[in-house]
């Protein structure tokens, strides 16, 4: 992932060989990948979807959290603090609106469908463009859903239990599906966002706004066992992968970061892509990463949801720690 000092927002879109354009880095970070970049956003190159297996989550890399079960009751007690803690040091209204603006929400009649939508933080911007009797926020967690109907704004939404992975909506339903803050707890993100791809009309788009890897050791180790936290070039593989056209990169992130991402962010992308052709994405997949009707040994799930965490902890701390560089070093400098 790119560690460079960034002002603003860029916007990377898919080129040949999973090239990045809108970045000055010339491929610096990325040397496997044969990546190039400028500044400024150039028409995309179509690439044909792959179809292949995701790969499982490497061994250097537990993700104690990036589980159904642990994530669910993760959020049983996350839930009551969320939106008035965690938020404001991750996921501002500004950054919520920037992440939202390539999802393209131009019409008031469209049909939404927020994945993963958990309080409903998400779902307050979508309903500023499109009328909320045409949004459904889909969670697996009742405690998030539940301070999402308390939302006034939100209380024509439909609101339903459901698995990111195996949505519950017909093939071709959607214009648009917006998922913020889930991807990071999906087992299998390959399989999550081959049934966006699904769940899409022809021509809709998916809208994708989650984690970036941080490059510095110490967040590193941290965000390995915590959860997810995906490369860009990730991303742009995953939707090329489920038949997505059009695939950009748009870079997010708190305004005391300055554009530093080398300690990852728990929002720093938004990712989009659109549907070329109705019906099923192309890919195939093998079985489910994670079974979660499989009993689970309880004190291997305890000390899973023990260390992940105390590893999330860390990820409290990061913005504050952030905040005060950003009060102490002059502004035009780096921090």
């Amino acid at each position: 992932m790119a560690s460079a000092m960034l002002n603003g927002a860029e916007c990377l879109k898919l080129t040949r060989g999973l090239g990045f354009s809108g970045s000055n880095l010339h491929g610096r970070n990325f040397p496997k990948l044969g990546l190039v970049s400028s500044f400024g956003c150039s028409k995309a190159v179509s690439m044909a979807p792959k179809c292949s297996l995701s790969a499982s989550r490497p061994a250097s890399q537990p993700r104690f959290i990036q589980h159904k079960k642990e994530a669910f009751w993760f959020y049983r007690f996350l839930s009551i603090v969320y939106d008035h803690i965690i938020n404001p040091g991750h996921w501002t209204e500004d950054m919520r609106d920037e992440a939202l603006e390539p999802a393209d929400l131009s019409d008031r009649n469209m049909i939404v469908v927020d994945v993963g939508g958990g309080t409903g933080f998400t779902t307050l911007g979508i309903v500023k463009h499109v009328d909320a009797k045409n949004v459904t926020i889909l969670d697996q967690s009742p405690h998030q859903l539940a301070k999402a109907k308390q939302k006034e704004p939100l209380k024509d939404c439909k609101i339903i239990e459901g698995d990111a992975e195996d949505l519950p909506f017909r093939t071709d339903y959607a214009d648009r599906y917006i998922s913020a803050g889930s991807i990071e707890y999906w087992p299998d993100p390959q399989r999550g966002i081959k049934e966006a791809y699904r769940v899409l009309k022809l021509g809709g788009k998916a809208c994708i706004i989650g984690p970036v890897y941080p490059t510095f050791w110490l967040s590193r180790f941290f965000a390995d066992v915590w959860m997810l936290f995906p490369k860009e070039e990730e991303y742009i593989q995953w939707f090329t992968n489920a038949g997505f056209k059009d695939v950009q990169l748009k870079r997010i992130g708190p305004k005391w970061y300055r554009g530093v991402r080398r300690h990852g962010l728990i929002m720093g992308c938004s990712v989009t892509g659109v549907k070329p052709y109705s019906g099923d994405s192309p890919l195939q997949l093998g079985p489910k990463e994670e079974d979660v009707s499989k009993p689970v040994n309880p004190f291997v799930f305890l000390a899973r949801f023990l260390l992940g965490a105390m590893a999330a902890t860390y990820y409290v701390l990061v913005p504050i720690y952030m905040w005060i560089k950003d009060q102490i070093v002059p502004k035009g400098q780096p921090i």
